[in-house]
């Protein structure tokens, strides 16, 4: 329905618009934008805590500067997080949907237009008003145009609120790119000061067994040891420095990773060492269901289902009428000296009330497909919380199992070296052969190394379990 008036005879117009409005909350009774509410979630058991008990304040809450106190690590971090690319991509698509929210609370303003033209008319002879305008007709037009639309079924309302949605989506995915890339530099960084420990002890080793093959040789000479003693001595020489060899390579490597997690090219890393690091916070994990408050992988999976929740409300209100307002005036003259002149003035009301009848089945078509995705984000939001769940029970038994491991690995180091300690001494009263002393010490030091490896399993899994808990972006 369109209606038309000159400016002078508003009267009418002002009837249409009551008449329209009427209509159209006759039609609201049928239907009105939902509110989203959060899914009812199985959050209690979310994860398996079985050495700590939860509480109400989560070790996800301490700034990153007081779990990870190295200062050179801190400055790593700070640098990781300005110049990380991954990090400038996410901050450009922060940019890009708080364009779109902009957008979407401007939905409720009329939009206003202005147009400027001229156009020049010559009729042919031959056609129908040829033979009564045959000179050419000129009309100069300044005009604005203003219109509205009347936000009845919410439909405008829950486009804003999609964009807001789709805004603090990409603001979680910031955040949860900022958690792992702590976590990353972090781990990195303590590997790192683990192959410098392990290089270390390669290199006093290897400094020990080239002692050790000359004196060997020394007794050889002297008739005491034979050739067989000699070559096992020298194996174990060369087999140190093929173990320092490929820790140096790693150490290497690692470095050009931990310099991409920067955003930077390949240079070496300052660092601390491994025996100075004081990673020992309170372990609280927080009550499961205050994941959905710390992680902000969570958080983006759930802004993404009321993104797809309020774009289900949109579909749904396209199948209702529209209420438009709007209105067109200005100056119209034939002629140039009187386009600017108050008998030039000109003016359209316009009101009208669509309804959608046949389409194709496009606006329910439209509207099913909404649901499906609404429904596969609430699925998504579900799997999230599950994996969110099971990545901290798995970063808990692991930070458990490492720490066993060590004073595992304590005790074995402390009965090989004894197990060295004797042979050596026996094999000097004659009593056991130097294949037995080469054995214990390859033991030794393949468990001294291990020992790290352990040292460092701690510390990777007590970041991890940071992580997973969703600390870091506070």
């Amino acid at each position: 329905m369109i209606w038309k008036t000159n400016i002078g005879y508003p009267r009418p117009g002002r009837s249409v618009a009551l008449v329209l409005s009427a209509l159209a909350l006759l039609f609201q009774s049928c239907f009105t934008a939902r509110n989203y509410t959060r899914p009812e979630l199985e959050t209690p058991g979310a994860f398996r805590s079985d050495s700590l008990q939860t509480d109400s304040v989560s070790m996800a809450t301490l700034p990153w500067t007081d779990l990870l106190r190295d200062t050179l690590l801190q400055g790593h971090i700070r640098h990781g997080l300005e110049n990380n690319l991954d990090i400038r991509i996410a901050l450009q698509s922060i940019a890009i949907t708080e364009q779109y929210l902009q957008q979407g609370k401007a939905g409720y303003y009329p939009t206003l237009s202005a147009t400027a033209g001229f156009t020049r008319t010559k009729n042919s002879p031959n056609s129908q008003f040829g033979s009564l305008f045959s000179d050419p007709i000129e009309q100069f037009q300044l005009s604005g145009s203003l219109s509205w639309e009347a936000d009845i079924w919410g439909k405008i309302r829950s486009n804003k609120r999609a964009a807001q949605a789709s805004f603090l989506q990409s603001t979680a995915a910031q955040r949860a790119i900022q958690t792992r890339i702590i976590a990353s530099l972090a781990t990195t960084y303590y590997q790192l000061l683990a192959l410098d420990k392990q290089a270390s002890i390669a290199e006093q080793t290897l400094d020990s067994r080239r002692r050790s093959l000359e004196a060997i040789q020394a007794l050889k000479s002297a008739g005491q040891l034979t050739e067989v003693a000699v070559k096992g001595a020298e194996a174990q020489v060369y087999s140190t420095e093929i173990i320092l060899i490929d820790l140096r390579k790693n150490i290497r490597l690692l470095e050009n990773s931990f310099c991409i997690l920067l955003g930077d090219g390949p240079h070496e890393i300052e660092r601390g060492k491994l025996d100075s690091q004081d990673l020992n916070p309170a372990l609280s994990t927080g009550i499961p269901s205050l994941l959905l408050a710390n992680r902000p992988d969570v958080m983006q999976s759930e802004y993404a289902l009321v993104n797809a929740f309020e774009l289900t409300n949109v579909a749904r209100a396209s199948l209702y009428p529209t209420l438009s307002l709007g209105g067109t005036g200005g100056f119209q003259s034939l002629q140039l000296e009187n386009w600017l002149s108050a008998s030039s003035l000109f003016s359209q009301l316009l009101g009208s009330l669509s309804q959608p009848l046949i389409n194709g089945k496009r606006l329910k078509t439209q509207v099913r497909v909404a649901e499906a995705r609404q429904q596969q984000a609430a699925l998504d939001f579900q799997k999230t919380m599950l994996i969110a769940g099971r990545e901290v029970s798995d970063a808990l038994y692991e930070l458990q199992a490492q720490s066993d491991i060590a004073i595992a690995r304590r005790n074995e180091l402390q009965a090989l070296s004894l197990a060295e300690d004797f042979s050596e001494e026996l094999l000097n009263n004659g009593l056991a052969n130097y294949l037995e002393v080469l054995t214990a010490r390859q033991n030794a030091l393949s468990t001294e190394l291990r020992l790290v490896d352990a040292q460092y399993g701690q510390m990777r899994a007590l970041v991890e379990l940071y992580r997973a808990l969703g600390g870091g972006w506070e």
